[in-house]
């Protein structure tokens, strides 16, 4: 049996909430909607690549966003020392270039698990919370806004390459 991506459902977020929950209220939304992006799609329509010359595939955004999850919440802000998720030696793009359909599932479920440590480690911790990464000291807030910033441009990509795959278009 072929894995398709599962229906997505879009987490609403709040139009004039306080700070904290309007900044989590739309990171979900955005990690929401990349997913609502992929609904539908088996893992080799995951990995095809629909906008040449660009290395871009659905597949490859899902991997390189749980790449970018895990690095902001768990390793710079947590501080937790992980191995990376894929393999340095393919290079700094492995997320978007060392694909297999038949591991979509699985590149698919690292997405969601990483979103949902992510949300595990900053639950009890203040927007205002700081950490200090090549000599640069970062908030929690400033994490939120990059991340939101870092799916909205992905979910642009992720628009493009679904219209050019099966003519899907709109929210």
């Amino acid at each position: 049996m072929t894995w398709t991506a599962p229906a997505a459902t879009r987490t609403p977020g709040s139009l004039v909430a306080a700070e904290r929950e309007m900044l989590t209220g739309f990171l979900g939304w955005f990690r929401s909607t990349l997913l609502q992006k992929c609904a539908g799609l088996t893992g080799e329509q995951l990995a095809e690549r629909t906008v040449e010359p660009s290395n871009l595939s659905l597949l490859g955004l899902v991997r390189h966003m749980a790449k970018v999850e895990r690095t902001w919440f768990r390793q710079r802000f947590a501080g937790e020392d992980l191995k990376p998720l894929y393999d340095p030696a393919k290079g700094k793009d492995a997320d978007f270039e060392d694909l297999d359909p038949a591991t979509a599932a699985e590149d698919y479920a690292q997405l969601i698990e990483q979103c949902r440590l992510a949300d595990e480690i900053v639950a009890g911790a203040s927007l205002d919370d700081t950490f200090t990464h090549d000599g640069e000291v970062y908030s929690l807030r400033l994490v939120h806004v990059h991340m939101i910033g870092e799916y909205a441009r992905h979910i642009g990509h992720a628009d493009l390459v679904r219209e050019r795959l099966d003519g899907a278009t709109g929210a």
